[in-house]
């Protein structure tokens, strides 16, 4: 089953005709890179029934030689899912600003984790038709305990193995992958054996996920298809979450690289490629 859920289709599932443990728990976590946190916005105006859920405190540990946003830690992310109503066998939605990374990024986690019915809003909240409201619920305590290991994570080491023997996936911006500019981290380049991948591409100028078979065939391109080792990484770990989700509607397992760039460039004795070419 697609891991996306339309709008429409999550309307019904909220509706009145759904038994209330069918109803799944919604998650906002809305954000972006830079901040500011998405708490505002979510107090101006979210679904009804939504959480709110911050990345940077309670989808990540705090930063570190690890990466920007690290794996969380287990204890802490659980206490979050559950304080959300977040339960072994209730479904969950999570969506975010439109983007879709930090939708993306809790997704991965919550399947990280051992939750096996998590779907992301296609298109985010502007593809929401219905009512917004300012109440901020109080769910019944969800009973999700995390059990980390369902989907697999990539290391600095393995990452490094991948792009050689494998297929790695960069999932940033091309300028970003070729060393052009690097806004954030401090070394600009690559991973070497890296293939530059953004993320933006899978994705319509609406926000939503394009169809499997354009993901797929976008995705053949730079070898990955099913069967292949395919893994991913971003800058710290956001973007590639999306990436992996995109790859995972194409029918295309990977893995995700966690640290990503800011844990690579964290030790300066990794190499680095620059340029358009894998290098």
């Amino acid at each position: 089953m697609t891991a996306m859920i339309p709008a429409p289709e999550l309307a019904v599932a909220l509706g009145p005709g759904t038994p209330p443990s069918e109803r799944p728990a919604l998650l906002d976590v809305r954000w972006r890179l830079g901040g500011p946190p998405g708490r505002g916005e979510y107090a101006d105006g979210h679904l009804p029934g939504a959480v709110y859920v911050d990345l940077d405190t309670e989808l990540a540990a705090p930063p570190g030689p690890a990466g920007r946003h690290p794996l969380p830690d287990p204890e802490i992310f659980g206490a979050a899912m559950r304080r959300a109503g977040v339960s072994h066998g209730r479904p969950v939605v999570v969506y975010d600003g439109g983007q879709g990374w930090a939708a993306a990024r809790a997704w991965w986690l919550l399947r990280w984790a051992g939750h096996p019915r998590v779907r992301v809003l296609d298109g985010g909240l502007p593809a929401w038709q219905g009512a917004l409201t300012t109440d901020v619920p109080e769910p019944s305590e969800g009973d999700f305990v995390p059990a980390p290991g369902a989907l697999p994570v990539l290391d600095a080491a393995g990452a490094a193995r991948l792009a050689r023997e494998g297929v790695l996936l960069d999932a940033r911006a091309g300028e970003r992958y070729r060393g052009d500019a690097e806004p954030i981290d401090p070394v600009a380049g690559h991973i070497p054996g890296a293939l530059s991948a953004p993320t933006t591409g899978n994705v319509t100028p609406d926000g939503r996920m394009r169809p499997p078979a354009e993901l797929a065939a976008r995705h053949a391109e730079w070898g990955a298809v099913p069967g292949a080792r395919v893994g991913v990484y971003c800058g710290s770990g956001v973007s590639a979450a999306h990436a992996v989700l995109a790859l995972g509607e194409a029918g295309i397992d990977a893995e995700l690289y966690p640290g990503s760039w800011s844990e690579w460039t964290a030790d300066p004795g990794r190499p680095v490629a620059t340029g358009p070419e894998p290098g």
